[in-house]
């Protein structure tokens, strides 16, 4: 039995303490805040809740998974999970809306055609089983496996099918980033563009740069369906705490880690704040690239072909609107509103600056659930902008989100009790990210700049889990990053993934 210490309470590394204390081992977490849950935070006030991080789950088989591999409870005792139907209404620039069926991927096809025209659906439908080839070829490397070694065959090849259009007196040409994949293979309908560029920006990707494998982004959405879990995401956090619990997983928080403590070479414990240091035969880090860096100053942690783990990403800001007035109930569940100035919204978001586009792209989120308002004459909506990291948020900024958030629910103005804004300097003081960064989920080519550096590291015994790390950011990934760490301190060396 090894003892481990686990360097915060976000969900991957929540996910990797159950599955080590399963294993049989002495397992620690030690979390500078008062609550476990990371990014998967909340918000309440006046009998209203919102979550503070995503507010949807894809891919849910991760967590099914660690509730099978820990416990006799499923996932569905532990937390009311629900497909919404439809998935997502996006409204576009021009006010043409389209609402998308969950997991359906006919029916997503019928939509596209009675919303944006004859053809539209096609269109899309060839580009998803490109995306599947896309799917098929990284699914496996990218979430089930520890990042291989030979990392540099994920980095230099393109797994998306891309087409080749022959043009006259020119080489034909085919399509290397996803807006490419937009321009050549949707027919140049602007809203089919946006409708996939969407993906990518709330990822905090810049489509214009992103490769034609963030074409699994749209894919896994379409194909695994968007869930909701009643009471909010944070009830995921909370059942996977309490199951963390349950498998004799010891808490302290309030409890920050001032030092990694080595010893002979290898990791040997952790320093914490208040003094004294607690001895470790592992350490799991659950935190952002700088703070690690930080707990080991001086100390190579990774390969210097590996590169700097991504930093320089896009963070969010988020305004919660208490309203009065029941949730109608044919409102859907999520709905995009799109920007009318695409160029101006890239322009804030990966020039260099800080200040919020003028008209951005916001996510509205209106849960169907009573558990989140005081009383069924009231409503809670969250709404969400991908903003550039450290973005400086004006209360002008907050008035045009909710000026546009008005698109996605009629009345808004009048229905409105208060609001309440996080900005990224909110994003960072709770989980540490320089400028409130949000990390991304790991792609394939692209150089390997958006591969995300190994769980394992140079220090025996040291081990990174969460966004922050292989395989990147998102729920699904962070729960898949817990259950290849576990691998990787049970198993060792024989560990080739999870099954």
């Amino acid at each position: 039995m090894a003892r481990i210490a686990v360097i915060g309470a976000g969900m991957g590394a929540m996910a990797a303490a159950a599955r080590l204390a399963v294993a049989g081992h002495r397992v620690a977490v030690y979390e500078r805040s008062s609550t476990y849950g990371g990014a998967l935070g909340g918000f309440a006030r006046d009998g209203f809740s919102f979550d503070t991080g995503p507010g949807l789950l894809q891919l849910p088989a991760v967590y099914r998974d660690l509730f099978i591999k820990t416990g006799k409870e499923s996932l569905e005792d532990a937390v009311g999970l629900t497909q919404v139907e439809p998935a997502v209404r996006h409204v576009f620039a021009d006010g043409t809306a389209v609402d998308l069926p969950n997991a359906r991927r006919g029916g997503t096809a019928d939509a596209l055609d009675a919303a944006l025209g004859e053809g539209s659906g096609a269109h899309w439908s060839a580009f998803m089983n490109r995306a599947r080839e896309a799917w098929d070829r990284t699914r496996r490397p990218l979430l089930e496996e520890p990042l291989w070694p030979n990392w540099r065959i994920l980095a230099d090849r393109e797994p998306y099918p891309a087409v080749v259009r022959r043009r006259m007196l020119r080489k034909d040409v085919s399509a290397t980033t996803l807006s490419e994949v937009a321009a050549l293979e949707l027919g140049a309908d602007p809203r089919l563009v946006a409708l996939l560029e969407q993906y990518a920006l709330a990822s905090g990707l810049d489509p214009r740069t992103a490769p034609a494998s963030a074409a699994v982004l749209p894919y896994m959405e379409q194909t695994f369906g968007a869930w909701a879990v009643r009471g909010g995401m944070r009830e995921l956090a909370r059942a996977v705490y309490e199951r963390c619990l349950q498998r004799k997983v010891a808490f302290e928080f309030d409890a920050p880690v001032t030092r990694i403590v080595e010893k002979d070479g290898r990791v040997a414990g952790v320093e914490l704040a208040e003094g004294g240091v607690v001895e470790a035969d592992f350490v799991v880090a659950g935190v952002a690239p700088g703070v690690l860096d930080d707990l080991l100053p001086g100390r190579a942690l990774r390969g210097a072909d590996e590169g700097a783990p991504q930093s320089a990403l896009p963070s969010r800001l988020t305004v919660f609107l208490a309203l009065r007035g029941a949730r109608p109930g044919d409102a859907p569940h999520r709905t995009v509103v799109h920007t009318a100035d695409r160029d101006a919204e890239l322009a804030s978001l990966f020039g260099g600056g800080t200040a919020v586009a003028e008209r951005p792209t916001v996510t509205v989120l209106r849960p169907d659930d009573s558990s989140v308002v005081p009383d069924p004459d009231h409503e809670a909506v969250t709404v969400v902008v991908t903003v550039a990291r450290g973005a400086s948020v004006t209360d002008a900024d907050v008035e045009r989100v909710v000026d546009a958030a008005g698109q996605a629910v009629p009345g808004l103005r009048d229905r409105l009790l208060w609001h309440e804004v996080r900005t990224p300097s909110d994003v960072a003081e709770a989980t540490g990210a320089d400028g409130g960064s949000v990390p991304a989920p790991t792609l394939a080519a692209a150089g390997g700049r958006l591969l995300h550096p190994s769980n394992s590291t140079l220090v025996p015994g040291l081990f990174a889990v969460g966004g922050w790390s292989h395989p990147g950011g998102g729920l699904p990934h962070a729960g898949m990053s817990g259950a290849l760490v576990a691998g990787l301190i049970v198993e060792g060396a024989d560990f080739r993934g999870s099954q």
